[in-house]
């Protein structure tokens, strides 16, 4: 919200959306591990709203299927297609759990779209634990299904010998890097939507130039519904290459 400022201009507060207080307190208050916060709220709201497309939109099971569900099963197939063409057909025992985590991070960012609502998938927090949750997921699954074999995705065989090793620390590395780069590149663009969001917003109280700031916010606006989905599907289609890997380790 732009502020006036001691200058007599206008002062920008963007990052203060971010700001994780208790859902009946205000910023600044204790939170404990117990305490309802907004980013609880949303998310519980993000899971109820999954629940209510999945198990409400679709209890008829109609054969002239509802717009919901419609809705619900063309998710269902856009996601077990990806899963299948990227991980293949060993990849499927895995598809509740992706199908999951493209559902509620979908489902989350459509909701901080919603004005005065806070956007979840902002904070390293929530996007670093579904990060991990998909590293050490495939990791297991490459040690269960492989056993030390799975370490040859480290291993480029096709490189001259004297590069492998050097090669192979690489490879190491970047893998575990993976949940950094998984996590942060969700967070970091929800969070830049909605910080150019609000610093137009902040602009439009000028008058000389809110006509400009008022179609700039409807441009971003509808860019930001593009990318709400765009991160979604790349969260998502990542966790497939990293199954793909764990599953097939040969390089």
């Amino acid at each position: 919200m732009a502020e006036p400022s001691e200058g007599g201009g206008l002062s920008f507060h963007p990052m203060d959306q971010f700001i994780v207080k208790p859902l009946f307190g205000e910023a600044g208050d204790p939170v404990g591990m117990f305490t309802i916060t907004n980013v609880t709220f949303w998310m519980a709201l993000a899971v109820l709203c999954v629940i209510g497309l999945f198990v409400l939109g679709t209890r008829g099971r109609a054969i002239v299927p509802s717009r919901t569900q419609s809705v619900a099963e063309l998710a269902y197939g856009f996601v077990h297609k990806m899963v299948e063409d990227v991980a293949g057909k060993d990849g499927l025992k895995f598809f509740p759990y992706i199908f999951t985590l493209f559902l509620f991070i979908l489902f989350a960012n459509f909701l901080a779209l919603i004005p005065t609502s806070f956007s979840t998938t902002s904070h390293i927090a929530v996007t670093a634990v579904l990060a991990l949750a998909v590293f050490i997921t495939v990791t297991v699954v490459g040690f269960v299904k492989n056993g030390s074999a799975f370490l040859g995705l480290c291993w480029v065989s096709s490189a001259p010998l004297a590069l492998r090793p050097i090669l192979a620390v690489i490879e190491l590395i970047s893998y575990f890097v993976r949940p950094v780069s998984h996590s942060i590149r969700l967070a970091g663009n929800i969070m830049a939507g909605h910080a150019v969001l609000k610093v137009f917003a902040g602009f439009a109280a000028i008058a000389a130039i809110a006509p400009l700031s008022v179609l700039a916010i409807v441009a971003i606006y509808g860019l930001e519904v593009l990318v709400a989905f765009i991160q979604a599907y790349v969260f998502t289609i990542l966790t497939c290459v990293y199954l793909k890997d764990a599953l097939h380790p040969h390089h």
